[in-house]
């Protein structure tokens, strides 16, 4: 399975990678209208085991490539990606606009893991998929009992 990559720069996950961590860059500098997001996590073990799988996926995802690459056009996983992102910077727009309901709450939560899925798959980054799974779990956990719950 490992033989089907090589490594190198995937500029399509760098982008994407990069363009869903702009609003958390924001976020960092500029604190939002009820910001329930600077709260102390309820699920500091989850955190931590998303936060090791993100930087494991995010390293699959922008350094490991297909060997036979194609290029990037607008496939329906692509598509489905740039949508994903659109819904995830309409969350944080709907949170820096002092909402923070559930939906708003989901939005910020499954739209980014969705958008590097769909990604994956449309690169056939199956290796970046595993830990992905694991973090997109643990981030909904997080979300559901920091947030919703």
């Amino acid at each position: 399975m490992f033989k089907k990559y090589k490594i190198g720069i995937d500029i399509g996950g760098l982008i994407l990678f990069l363009g869903v961590m702009i609003p958390n860059f924001i976020w960092f500098v500029v604190p939002a209208p009820n910001d329930v997001l600077r709260l102390e996590s309820v699920t500091q073990a989850i955190d931590t085991i998303a936060s090791v799988c993100q930087i494991i996926f995010v390293a699959a995802l922008c350094l490991l490539i297909r060997e036979e690459k194609r290029k990037i056009k607008l496939s329906p996983f692509l598509a489905a990606t740039i949508i994903c992102v659109l819904m995830y910077f309409t969350g944080w727009i709907l949170y820096y606009s002092g909402n923070v309901s559930a939906p708003v709450m989901l939005l910020l939560i499954i739209s980014p893991c969705l958008a590097f899925a769909f990604y994956a798959v449309d690169r056939r980054n199956i290796i970046a998929l595993v830990p992905l799974i694991v973090f997109s779990c643990c981030h909904l956990v997080y979300g559901i009992a920091n947030f919703i719950v």
